[in-house]
């Protein structure tokens, strides 16, 4: 995920500080020193970290912070109010038109994923608000854009309008008045990129702009080429006045400059983040949230979203009447590695988590070679055996292996990580949870086959 080395560099000066106890002026300029390093490693705009390190300074040496009890923890936490400021203050929700549809112009240059990540924000607005999205596919420039564009709708289940290559301005137009007629509240006009700026393109866009006028005008930039980011935003804000950024491929290794550089660049907000290559691997940006874990504080709010957004809340609540009563039985256990699977990778889970080295667990994703043995054994299982696995002796288990395709020592350990999983569940509803230790530590989770 970006700002891992930002959040390691910032820890390591925090930690500093900490160790010092009562702190001196000059304490505080060392610290921002390393601070001002940090942020420019991590290709923060050379202005943005001035101003940022400026105004940490100015109020870190005030009599208020030194000659607090904790004055480093008061730092730590003017940095995180300095980082919100600089990141929007506020999450910047879509605009929503009072006269449907609501017009959402997609625009950027080739290769930041604007025709997949247009996909993903209708999805997002049908899954989250209940919306009725209509892609339209615009970009008559890009050879296959149009083919892309209705492979990706089709996996969301987002019907696609298209009219060929004729002039993308018609096609807008065709595309709207088709959404009037059949219902849809909110149009994503997938427009034409290029390799880089130029003048043909902002004129095609400025065309587009004045014949639909959008209700947003949202600029997609991809967060791995970090200053030219922020550049390409600046430019494309100057010629077409957009309402707002959306940040693809956060979850590669980006620095993170460009999240850190863009409002405080062209004044517009970063409202929505792309994590991952999954087509629901989207989330709304939210400044304090990205300002806690770029600290390392953890984002427990995001975390918990993810988790409704994924547990279905009835089956929840039949599994808790069972772990109370000891029945955790098979078709449990494997559907609780199905929802954590959808929950993605366990290092952005991790990293969600208060003091939790997201590092320890990169790479600890779970195994889809093994969870498909895992199911092909329990779906070979009969009713009677989910429920109570000490049925399986010998003879039974051969029976499962052919018809799984597996080897008994699979349907042993299998059986083994799911007594383990019993025996934890007992500890969870007993009240007896033991520290596990540090994280890192675990190697391999118990009960789980990752």
């Amino acid at each position: 995920m970006a700002f891992e080395g930002l959040t390691e560099k910032l820890s390591a000066a925090f930690k500093r500080l900490r160790g010092k106890g009562r702190l001196t002026e000059a304490d505080v300029r060392e610290a921002m020193k390393e601070i001002r390093m940090a942020l420019l490693e991590a290709d923060v705009n050379f202005k943005v970290v001035k101003q940022f390190v400026a105004s940490v300074t100015d109020r870190a040496i005030g009599s208020d912070v030194l000659e607090s009890l904790t004055p480093a923890q008061m730092i730590i936490k003017i940095i995180n109010e300095e980082l919100v400021s600089l990141m929007g203050s506020e999450n910047a929700k879509l605009t929503i038109s009072s006269k449907p549809p609501t017009v959402v112009m997609m625009v950027g240059l080739n290769g930041a994923g604007k025709t997949t990540n247009a996909a993903k924000l209708a999805g997002l607005m049908k899954r989250q608000q209940g919306k009725r999205p209509l892609l339209v596919a615009c970009d008559t420039f890009r050879p296959a854009a149009i083919q892309q564009l209705e492979v990706v709708g089709g996996q969301l289940d987002v019907p696609v309008f298209q009219m060929g290559q004729i002039d993308p301005v018609d096609i807008a137009l065709a595309g709207i008045e088709h959404a009037k007629q059949h219902g849809n509240d909110i149009v994503f006009l997938d427009t034409a990129g290029r390799l880089h700026v130029d003048e043909e393109l902002m004129e095609q866009l400025k065309v587009m702009k004045h014949a639909v006028s959008p209700t947003e005008i949202l600029l997609v930039v991809d967060a791995m080429i970090g200053q030219d980011a922020v550049n390409a935003a600046k430019t494309f804000d100057e010629a077409l006045d957009i309402t707002g950024v959306m940040l693809t491929k956060l979850d590669g290794d980006a620095r993170g400059g460009a999240a850190l550089s863009i409002k405080a660049v062209t004044g517009k907000p970063i409202k929505f983040i792309g994590v991952g290559e999954k087509l629901d691997q989207v989330e709304a940006f939210h400044p304090e949230r990205m300002a806690s874990r770029i600290l390392g504080m953890g984002d427990m709010l995001s975390l918990i979203e993810k988790a409704q957004q994924t547990f279905d809340a009835e089956k929840a609540g039949k599994l808790e009447q069972k772990l109370r009563k000891n029945r955790f039985t098979l078709t449990d256990f494997y559907d609780q590695l199905i929802q954590l699977k959808s929950m993605g990778s366990l290092t952005d889970i991790a990293g969600m988590l208060p003091g939790v080295n997201a590092k320890a667990l990169e790479g600890a994703n779970m195994d889809e070679r093994v969870l498909g043995r895992t199911e092909a054994i329990i779906l070979s299982m009969t009713p009677d055996e989910r429920d109570n696995p000490a049925l399986l002796n010998n003879s039974r288990k051969k029976r499962i292996a052919a018809g799984s395709g597996v080897q008994v020592v699979d349907i042993n350990r299998l059986l083994k990580q799911f007594e383990m999983m019993q025996q934890m569940t007992k500890q969870l509803t007993g009240g007896k949870m033991k520290k596990m230790g540090k994280m890192g530590k675990l190697g391999k989770f118990p009960g789980l086959p990752f």
